[in-house]
């Protein structure tokens, strides 16, 4: 068997987060810490470490700079040697300090997107090790790839 990893889990809040419960069965054996928007989620986790950031858009480009900081603060912390996501924003920073902290990355775009990848994704699909779409049709050249769905 291969040697326990650390995970970072990181979501949004609603549709994003479900997504990415519905994957924990793959982190099994492994040290997960999850990363979200909301306060209160904890409590679905079952004891497992969470951190939450601030929600920002590219609307709210002073929340996307606190979003960082907050997000580096849990890198430094946690120093992942994966990370995981469903988007969006903090999905999106995610995978680019993966990189800075040598972690492996896998992007997952939302099943809400079935007929073009989403902004988030666009933004941090090329980077990620992985880049995967939840739907054959969306596959292209260069990612994302399908490999089923998580429903």
């Amino acid at each position: 068997m291969s040697k326990s990893k650390k995970i970072l889990a990181v979501a949004s809040g609603g549709g994003h987060f479900i997504q990415l419960l519905r994957l924990r069965p793959a982190f099994e054996g492994h040290q997960t810490c999850f990363v979200t928007t909301i306060n209160g989620y904890q409590e679905t986790l079952g004891g497992a470490r969470c951190f939450v950031v601030r929600d920002a858009s590219r609307w709210d480009k002073i929340g996307l700079v606190i979003m960082l900081l907050q997000l580096t603060a849990v890198f430094i912390r946690v120093r992942p040697d994966v990370v995981i996501t469903t988007g969006a924003a903090p999905g999106v920073f995610a995978v680019r300090l993966a990189k800075l902290f040598c972690a492996r990355t896998l992007w997952l775009d939302s099943i809400a997107n079935a007929e073009e990848i989403s902004l988030s994704g666009e933004l941090a699909g090329p980077h990620a090790d992985l880049w995967l779409t939840q739907w054959p049709e969306l596959e292209r050249a260069g990612g994302p790839v399908f490999k089923g769905r998580v429903l």
